[in-house]
């Protein structure tokens, strides 16, 4: 440390501009606090550059996240870029009012777009079903508005009723104070500990159990109950079903909310708090999460109708969900009430029926040993199904000609396909209990392929509720405890479907049931989440042991013992379920704020305060600007430049170094340029042993013509003011005896190492991040990826989000450092433009290998890719 402090006592004694001795505590505070601000500046700069990775990673709608994750993001890349300013500030003397008044502009149009929230609630408690029409659906929730479009415009009959309304949620929630209540709650939910979610639900549940109602609201509701009853006799029993914002239009919500069957007059009120509790139970929590709806947004109607005891249930589809392109519509059908159609608990009766002529085209009677039936006392009960009937369809021919007409007339009426929910009194009376657009539509395309030649075929059979092909390890599921450390990438496989599966749709590679109906909740959530799903196999928690490794083949509706490569390559890629959702939507405006670079060329004029239009903007021109800064300091330690240089060696890049003390040899102090043999510092003379080209490497460099081409027309499109000059950006080496901060820009991407080296193991480390690329996201994403397992075979940390890549290697001695860090370098001129060359997936594992088989530069050919095939 010694060379260092003489550094800094020249530097300080430049900055009096006197003739007179300056005190060494001063001279030493003095280059602390520069130094400091710089080390601050690069510190935020890393930080800001991860922040835009992880959003442009979000904005693909391919992960979960909800609004925590724009406000935190948003308020980091805030706190970030002032901090970056004020650094900046005080490293030159200059202020930035202009970047000051620019963050302080995209914070508060952040800030708006975060908190800004329209108002559902508004209008009357309770409306009569027969005054409700769709466009009302903010008032009376997604699913009284189409019940009451369905009876008024329509002409179908539906259940009489009345909704409670969204004013009415709001009444409650403010008067009991739960909006305060839950938001706290909230503040105790880990994203990633499903153990967090179900405490916090049960707690908000309690909540909203134990408010009292607004006496308006209470008045209100046993007043249209009255009225009902006179229509409907003494002793009239209700469904109280859910009627969310967004329930039933493009989401479907499928399942997520409470319906209360059987309930009497007096325990009306009761049943609609559990409704509106229903909005929190896990499930839901974690439904709006993955779809991208803030939970401060929700609001609940209910809608209270007539119980049909129905003597048969079902659902009917307009588009087939496996094959809408056929021109087919599938009715199914159970015993008793509905639920054990929708829940997938009973294997319901299939009635196929052509679209246009509405004539039978096949006809699948199941076996229903059981079904739900309304108890005299209140509730639903379980029953057997009367042998007689176990085999017998629930619907005539004509029943299901009629059930098929109106579903059309829905069809045609709304413009979209349909799911709906119907009921057959015991009378034979047919009505409409519900209907919504048929969601998530997947086209399984030609008739199923034969099976895979070579592999064991463990089960065959079942429906097809979502295509698509999956591995992964079987994970037997018999109770909803038995989701909560559900494994990423498993296959879920119990005996019956069930919605409550939503919660690990996310790491579910593949979901499998003995018993289910691709017209139920949990098949309408499968193809919402892209989840390939098998039902009805009856043998599946028999066949498969718990842990085995088995491919799911959702469209040939078979499941393989083993990995088939074949059936994964072929797979479509996960779909970007969080697109075009309303968070999604918040974060995209969000990211205009955050990500965006304009600002390409540090020659150009138009590099300048006044030209940032992002956070990113901000933190390019201040990181490009504080390298000048430190030069300027270094050359006040020398008085005439001694303390900056330009590396003369075969780099390929544009390299100078800033010698805070003790990184050059003595007698190279007075050059402008040095070779690496004139470097004192540990750290950077490691770098260089691998940074620095061999003969080897200048004459192996091989070059992707197709790659490059393409790489090259990306940036006349995306960045068509880019000039030759971004390929020869300066590079920077900040150096001392022990330390090493290593900035290198070359093309468009970006490498930065950070690394003490010295005596003390447990101080020494190396951080190293690279972000970046000339080519199209795909191709950088997988030289990240590339990156990333080079890495890791070199013993770091890694972390990595789309483009960029991060790792950390620390507590070692000196001489491994010092070998990790000539790996560092030949991994920099590894990863040189070697993104033209990622022209597939298997172009990264030729890249590994390639590297870590000690060759100097990358060549596709040699290690079983061959990218230049892809010129043409």
């Amino acid at each position: 440390m010694g060379t260092v402090l003489a550094g800094l006592k020249n530097l300080a004694a430049s900055f009096t501009r006197r003739k007179v001795p300056v005190d060494r505590d001063q001279s030493a505070a003095v280059f602390r606090e520069k130094y400091n601000r710089f080390q601050s500046l690069l510190e935020s700069n890393t930080e800001l550059l991860k922040i835009c990775s992880e959003i442009e990673e979000m904005l693909r709608g391919r992960t979960v996240f909800g609004m925590a994750f724009i406000r935190s993001r948003t308020s980091r890349a805030i706190f970030h870029a002032i901090r970056m300013i004020k650094s900046y500030e005080g490293l030159s003397g200059r202020p930035q009012p202009v970047l000051i008044a620019l963050v302080e502009r995209l914070s508060a149009e952040i800030k708006g777009l975060i908190e800004t929230r329209v108002n559902p609630a508004r209008g009357r408690l309770v409306l009569d079903l027969g005054e409700i029409t769709a466009e009302m659906v903010d008032q009376a929730g997604g699913k009284c508005a189409n019940l009451g479009e369905i009876a008024g415009r329509v002409g179908l009959p539906v259940p009489p009723g009345f909704a409670v309304t969204t004013a009415a949620f709001q009444a409650f929630f403010e008067e009991a104070g739960l909006y305060e209540t839950i938001a706290s709650i909230r503040l105790g939910i880990a994203p990633d500990d499903p153990a967090s979610m179900a405490a916090a639900a049960e707690d908000i549940q309690a909540a909203i159990l134990r408010a009292p109602l607004p006496q308006a609201v209470a008045r209100e509701i046993d007043a249209a109950a009255a009225r009902l009853e006179e229509t409907l006799g003494p002793g009239m029993r209700l469904a109280v079903r859910s009627s969310a914002i967004g329930e039933d239009g493009e989401l479907s919500f499928a399942g997520q909310y409470l319906t209360m069957l059987n309930v009497s007059r007096d325990r009306l009120a009761a049943s609609y708090k559990f409704v509106l509790a229903s909005l929190f139970t896990p499930r839901a929590m974690s439904y709006r999460l993955l779809k991208g709806i803030p939970d401060d947004d929700v609001a609940m109607a209910a809608a209270c109708l007539a119980l049909i005891p129905s003597k048969a249930a079902g659902v009917l589809y307009t588009r087939l969900p496996e094959a809408p392109g056929r021109d087919e519509l599938l009715i199914n059908a159970v015993w008793g009430l509905g639920p054990y159609a929708v829940d997938g608990v009973i294997t319901p009766d299939a009635y196929r029926l052509d679209r246009r002529s509405l004539e039978p085209t096949a006809t699948d009677i199941a076996d229903k040993p059981r079904m739900l039936v309304a108890s005299p006392t209140g509730g639903l009960t379980d029953v057997p199904v009367a042998e007689a009937l176990r085999r017998q369809p629930c619907l005539t021919p004509e029943q299901a000609h009629t059930l098929a007409g109106w579903g059309m007339a829905l069809e045609r009426h709304f413009g979209l396909p349909q799911d709906m929910e119907w009921a057959l009194a015991e009378d034979g009376a047919l009505c409409v209990l519900q209907s919504r657009q048929l969601t998530a539509l997947t086209e399984a395309g030609a008739e199923a392929a034969p099976p895979v030649p070579g592999y064991e075929v463990a089960l065959s059979g079942g429906q097809t509720a979502c295509v698509g092909a999956a591995c992964g390890p079987v994970r037997l599921v018999a109770r909803d405890e038995d989701l909560d450390d559900f494994p990423d990438g498993g296959v879920l496989v119990a005996p019956h479907s069930s919605p409550g599966f939503m919660v690990a749709m996310k790491r579910a590679a593949a979901i499998v049931a003995d018993h289910g109906s691709v017209t139920g909740h949990m098949a309408s959530l499968s193809r919402e989440f892209g989840v390939p799903t098998l039902l009805g196999l009856g043998q599946a928690t028999k066949m498969l042991a718990d842990g085995e490794i088995v491919t799911v083949d959702a469209s040939g509706c078979r499941i393989y013992r083993g990995r088939v490569e074949s059936l994964l390559d072929a797979a479509a890629e996960a779909p970007a379920f969080m697109a075009g959702t309303q968070v999604h939507a918040i974060l995209a405006e969000a990211a205009r704020r955050v990500v965006p670079l304009t600002l390409l060329n540090p020659k150009a004029p138009e590099f300048r305060p006044e030209s940032c239009t992002s956070l990113h903007d901000v933190t390019r021109l201040l990181h490009e600007w504080s390298y000048g800064c430190m030069f300027a300091v270094s050359d006040l330690v020398a008085g005439q430049g001694g303390g900056t240089y330009v590396l003369d060696a075969t780099t390929g890049l544009d390299l100078h170094i800033i010698d805070l003390g003790g990184g050059i040899q003595p007698e190279a102090a007075d050059k402008t340029r040095v070779r690496p043999q004139d470097i004192a510092s540990k750290p950077f003379a490691a770098l260089l042993t691998g940074l620095v080209l061999s003969e080897q490497a200048k004459a192996l460099r091989p070059v992707n013509l197709g790659g490059f081409l393409s790489v090259m027309s990306e940036q006349l499109i995306a960045q068509p003011k880019a000039g030759a000059d971004r390929f020869g950006e300066k590079s920077y080496a900040i150096i001392s005896d022990k330390y090493l901060n290593f900035s290198s820009r070359v093309g468009y991407h970006y490498g930065v190492l950070d690394c003490y080296c010295g005596h003390t193991v447990n101080k020494n480390y190396i951080t190293f991040s690279f972000s970046g690329g000339a080519a199209d996201d795909v191709k950088r994403a997988r030289r990240a990826t590339a990156i990333g397992r080079i890495l890791t075979a070199l013993g770091f940390a890694v972390e990595s989000v789309s483009d960029r890549v991060s790792g950390r290697f620390q507590k070692f001695s000196r001489e491994v450092i010092a070998e990790q860090l000539g790996h560092m370098g030949r991994l920099l001129q590894f990863t040189r433009q070697t993104d033209m060359l990622m022209v597939s997936d298997a172009s990264m594992d030729a890249m590994v290998a390639c590297f870590l088989s000690g060759a100097p530069c990358f060549d596709p050919a040699t290690f079983g890719d061959q990218p230049a095939q892809e010129a043409s």
